[in-house]
């Protein structure tokens, strides 16, 4: 609100000054020189043929300005507009109607382009001066063309809005221009410096660059250029290290102090790489002349004022300069314009009217002060090749095609307008008339149409060129790429230029080094968002990108990682698996069990009518075994990854094959106590109860009904378990209490079968299996014993294995207290096996035993 109040406060003054110098200084400006042709209709132009003007320093009276420093791209602008008349007078398109021209210089200074304006606008009889009615007076200038710098386009556009003249300018680009409440008659052939400023933000981020250095010259131009650049870079995360602001005027006296101060500031900005300059041509070739002799390792961004300068490099020898990509703004063929340039010493009518001409020819580009009123009188000298070489190597190409452009403009509107009057006479076409005629008119240049949009402005887009040093030697590449304002996009012209821009990302310009993945950026409180320190993200954090702010959590169910972690790690799933060495090894014992049981088993068939496989119980050793080989086989549903079934059919396998097992160890014992039993009463007892093949189906019953139970309300299942950096997947076995029970009930019977055996370990030594009975009962004791501790204190994939081997010591606990002796026995001492030796046996154990009853009944 503040910058907007000064600038109205100035303008204001600006419109004072202007009103003062209509009433009082009119005939300075009718005795400006100026380049004049008559025509029915007459565009009036401002050009900078000079950069500027001489100090005026305490002056006494209203006084010329006296330009100095002669340009030769502002001459050629002014070329191109006459080339651009005469094209059109040529044609047949204003079928007969000629138009004319009044050119003056502006000297890039405001006070002189205002002067001239005033001789625009200047009316015959009572119309000069401020007072005159708009609609009796009739200026003679119907259209103005130019300037190329803002700040005097906005003075003149003040000036101009009094009579409703359009003023056309084909290099103005300051946004402020756009506004139709300040600037009614104001038109331009190129689009706003928003546009411009959006695009070159938009390529810098493109290059990954976010620490930059800004250049502009005071006034409406370059204030608003890096305002509207800044809220555009801002946007894109791009950072602005310093910005330079330098004296508009050359002539001021502070320029050398800006100048040194802004070189100063780009040399103690290391980390700046890229700097953007909506400078003047003048300005620039200063300050890299300072940077002469030095490797500067800058890459510059041009703005369209010194884009295609070519003073501001090959003239001045400023070999230094790495990189300077350009905004331009559209342009087209030259060819035409090249052989008006080629012709200007043999076209005499151009030759006599144009006072710049004369004065380029006496004394080329000098910059000394020259005053033209003086050369009106003098000869025109011919114009060498070298003189012609000089303006077409200073011709623009933009410039020439927006200047053409704005002549078909005002051309065609003309065409639309003089079809309701006779335009012959100039007199009867007002300036607001050509303006609404201008807003409404479609026209065309080389093939394309186009048209004036509600803000006054031809958004026909950009071309990005290119100057690039190689060997000393700096080369431009004009049109690289181009930037589409529609749809915000670059398209480039081949590979290979494309190439050329994206080999710029090798420079790095940037406050802090990029984050890489697995870290984010930690701005300290007050500093540039673009100056940081990269931190790593924490556990189970991770960052999969450059310069991230934030770090994403893992999904700690599934994932892991590590500090400064670029990604995250799936968990491995974690189970007592197959190729685990321990599993192996208890597979494999598992597996030696059973091929034991088979073996074990063919003996037992071979030998089925001996009397040790009588004795030890015929079809139930049978059971036994089976039981066994059941047990074993259960073993191995412990080993592998975990899931229901196998949770489900492992416990309730061995649950029920070992109690199966006990169940007929149990028969045997009852039956080894009945065998030797000598209390009638109690043999009595034994023999009613004693039931085989009712005793084992009902004790496995038991176990049937209580792992049923278990499956129903409450049975194992699958859990996974997240751990650190693995998932533990293992069998939960839902009702502990009922896994409890199993076991219980399994102890039970192992119990009341090692209460039986312990009964009858004084039975025959040749035949005693109470006593083998005995030790496997007690095996199986001690190593549920030790199982109950060791299986509450496990934690991990290993918690199966304690079971596992558990199960397996069970197992051969049976096998070699159980079936070992009887196997030994039937391979190794055959001759106990027999009918005799077995009866024999029997008949010592009975003498001996009523032996020790009667010398008890004798005592």
């Amino acid at each position: 609100k503040i910058n907007y109040s000064i600038n109205t406060i100035s303008h204001i003054f600006l419109l004072l000054v202007i009103l003062k110098v209509l009433e009082e200084d009119t005939c300075l400006a009718k005795a400006m020189p100026g380049t004049i042709a008559p025509g029915d209709i007459v565009i009036g132009g401002l050009f900078p043929v000079h950069q500027g003007v001489v100090n005026r320093v305490n002056l006494s009276q209203p006084q010329a300005p006296a330009c100095t420093k002669f340009d030769i791209g502002g001459f050629t602008q002014l070329l191109a507009m006459i080339h651009a008349i005469e094209e059109i007078n040529n044609s047949s398109l204003l079928d007969g109607l000629k138009l004319g021209y009044e050119i003056y210089d502006s000297c890039s200074d405001v006070t002189t382009a205002i002067r001239a304006t005033m001789a625009f606008i200047n009316t015959p009889g009572n119309c000069a001066g401020a007072h005159c009615s708009t609609t009796e007076c009739n200026p003679k200038v119907k259209a103005v063309v130019g300037d190329s710098h803002s700040e005097i386009s906005i003075a003149v556009a003040r000036l101009l809005n009094q009579e409703m003249i359009p003023q056309i300018s084909y290099a103005s680009s300051a946004v402020i221009l756009s506004d139709k409440t300040r600037f009614p008659t104001f038109m331009r052939t190129i689009p706003n410096d928003n546009y411009q400023t959006k695009a070159m933000a938009k390529l810098i981020e493109r290059s990954g660059w976010n620490w930059i250095g800004v250049i502009s010259t005071d006034g409406d131009y370059g204030r608003s250029a890096v305002d509207s650049f800044v809220s555009h870079a801002a946007k894109l995360g791009i950072c602005v290290a310093f910005k330079e602001i330098l004296p508009d005027l050359l002539s001021d006296r502070n320029i050398d102090t800006k100048i040194n101060q802004t070189v100063e500031t780009i040399r103690s900005n290391n980390k700046v790489k890229v700097i953007v300059s909506f400078a003047r041509p003048l300005h620039m070739i200063q300050i890299l002349h300072f940077f002469n002799k030095q490797t500067l390792n800058k890459i510059w961004f041009a703005s369209d004022g010194w884009s295609t300068s070519k003073d501001a490099f090959e003239k001045h020898n400023v070999t230094n300069v790495e990189t300077v990509v350009g905004f331009t703004f559209k342009n087209g063929s030259l060819d035409e314009f090249y052989t008006y340039l080629k012709n200007l010493k043999s076209n005499a009518e151009t030759v006599k009217n144009n006072i710049f001409l004369k004065q380029y020819a006496l004394y080329g580009s000098l910059n000394d002060t020259v005053n033209l009123t003086s050369l009106l009188e003098k000869d025109f000298p011919p114009l060498n090749d070298t003189g012609v070489k000089a303006l077409i190597d200073n011709t623009y190409p933009d410039d020439v095609y927006s200047i053409q452009m704005t002549i078909n403009a005002i051309a065609y509107a003309l065409v639309n307008l003089c079809k309701e009057k006779n335009c012959k006479n100039g007199s009867h076409v007002q300036p607001w008339e050509l303006l609404d005629a201008l807003k409404k008119t479609e026209f065309k240049q080389e093939g394309k149409t186009y048209m004036f949009n509600s803000d006054g402005d031809i958004n026909s887009g950009y071309n990005v060129v290119l100057w690039k040093t190689f060997n000393g030697v700096i080369n431009m590449y004009n049109s690289v790429a181009e930037y589409v304002i529609e749809n915000d996009t670059f398209t480039f012209s081949s590979n290979d230029t494309k190439r050329l821009l994206d080999d710029l990302r090798g420079v790095i310009s940037k406050c802090s080094n990029s984050c890489t993945p697995g870290q984010v950026k930690k701005t300290a409180e007050g500093q540039h968002t673009c100056c940081y320190e990269c931190i790593n993200c924490t556990e189970n954090q991770y960052s999969n990108n450059t310069d991230m702010l934030q770090c994403y959590n893992c999904d700690t169910s599934v994932e892991w990682s590590l500090p400064g972690s670029s990604s995250c790690t799936p968990k491995l799933l974690e189970y007592f698996s197959w190729n685990d060495g321990f599993a192996i090894f208890l597979l494999g014992i598992a597996a030696l069990g059973m091929l034991v049981v088979v073996v074990i088993g063919i003996i037992f068939m071979v030998h089925r009518q001996t009397p040790v496989v009588k004795a030890s119980g015929g079809p139930i050793c049978y059971v036994i075994l089976l039981s066994l080989m059941i047990s074993f086989i259960s073993s191995f549903f412990f080993v592998g990854e975990p899931s229901n079934p196998r949770c489900k059919v492992r416990q309730v396998l061995f649950g029920l094959s070992f109690a199966c097992c006990v169940s007929c160890i149990l028969v045997k014992s009852l039956k080894i106590i009945l065998a030797f039993q000598f209390n009638p009463e109690f043999k009595n007892f034994l023999k009613k109860t004693y039931k085989p093949y009712v005793i084992v189906p009902c004790c496995v019953g038991i176990q049937v009904i209580i792992c049923t139970m278990w499956l129903v309300f409450k049975s194992p299942e699958e859990r996974k378990l997240p751990l650190s950096t693995t998932i533990l997947v293992e069998c939960e076995e839902g009702s502990y209490v009922a896994y409890g029970v199993m076991l219980g009930y399994i102890a039970l019977l192992a119990l009341i079968c090692f209460i039986c055996a312990f009964k009858g370990r004084k039975l025959p030594e040749k035949y005693n299996e109470a006593k083998f009975i005995t030790f496997g009962m007690l095996i199986y004791f001690i190593s549920w014993v030790f199982f109950i501790p060791v299986y509450l204190t496990t934690t991990g994939k290993y918690l199966p294995a304690v079971e596992m081997v558990v199960i397996l010591i069970s197992n051969y606990g049976i096998l070699c207290c159980h079936f070992f002796p009887k196997c030994y026995v039937i391979l190794f001492k055959k001759e106990n096996n027999t009918k005799d030796a077995f009866l024999q046996n029997i008949f010592e154990y009975s003498k001996k035993s009523l032996t020790s009853h009667e010398s008890k009944g004798h005592v």
